[in-house]
């Protein structure tokens, strides 16, 4: 990627509050098509708040997301961006395969694309047990399979990993990199800073709801003046 080619997708200036707390306080950054990008910062940082407000679920106090350089209306975000939220079971009562059944039937994905993402994720143990019932392991995996199943070319997903082991995480890794190779762009919130060096191509460093640092690790350790500081190091320099 050049770093002159022009953003996918530019964060300009973000304000949210809630009452007297600011959650998001002029947040501003960039992601480029194709990239892997990850929004790192503790619980409580404003994550979710950020995620949230960029997909469109909550309304902001100012700023402006621009898509391909040109402001992205609320009803366009529908179709460019693909919010996969943490914590959530989708459609409880059905059987995992009547989850993915319906999300094909939505996007017009064939058998075998739905196979393949079953494949890729590990969901052919849990196809015939109810979504409701799954562990939170297995829950994350059919989150990220609806994910993949649509079309949209921007996937948000707040922490992918969660509910993983370390073998699991690292699989889930390569699934979201091949994701990312084959053109659609990745912003994951994680709070594990090591699954996050292992799995971006550049970091938006966020605590207390303020941009910190942006860049790839080699550019924040320049900052930081630590030419071999890992993730974790630089995010304590910076915050």
């Amino acid at each position: 990627m050049s770093a002159e080619a022009s953003p996918l997708l530019d964060v300009v200036s973000l304000t949210k509050r809630y009452g007297d707390q600011l959650a998001l306080n002029d947040v501003g950054f960039a992601v480029h098509a194709g990239e892997v990008v990850g929004l790192i910062g503790p619980n409580g940082a404003g994550k979710t708040t950020l995620l949230e407000s960029i997909a469109g679920l909550l309304p902001v106090d100012a700023g402006t997301i621009l898509w391909r350089g040109r402001p992205l209306r609320m009803e366009e975000r529908r179709d460019a961006i693909f919010y996969l939220p943490d914590g959530v079971r989708p459609y409880g009562d059905q059987f995992v395969e009547q989850v993915l059944a319906f999300f094909a039937g939505i996007y017009r994905r064939s058998a075998s694309e739905v196979s393949d993402v079953v494949a890729a994720v590990g969901l052919r143990p849990v196809l015939v047990k109810r979504a409701q019932s799954l562990s939170k392991g297995y829950n994350r995996r059919l989150i990220i399979a609806l994910g993949l199943l649509t079309p949209h070319p921007m996937l948000l997903m707040d922490e992918p990993f969660d509910g993983f082991d370390l073998r699991q995480t690292r699989d889930m890794m390569g699934v979201l990199r091949r994701v990312a190779s084959g053109g659609r762009t990745l912003l994951l919130s994680i709070h594990q800073l090591r699954d996050a060096e292992q799995v971006c191509d550049r970091f938006a460093l966020l605590a207390d709801g303020r941009i910190r640092g942006v860049g790839t690790l080699e550019e924040l350790r320049v900052r930081t003046g630590h030419a071999t500081a890992n993730l974790e190091d630089v995010f304590l320099a910076l915050t």
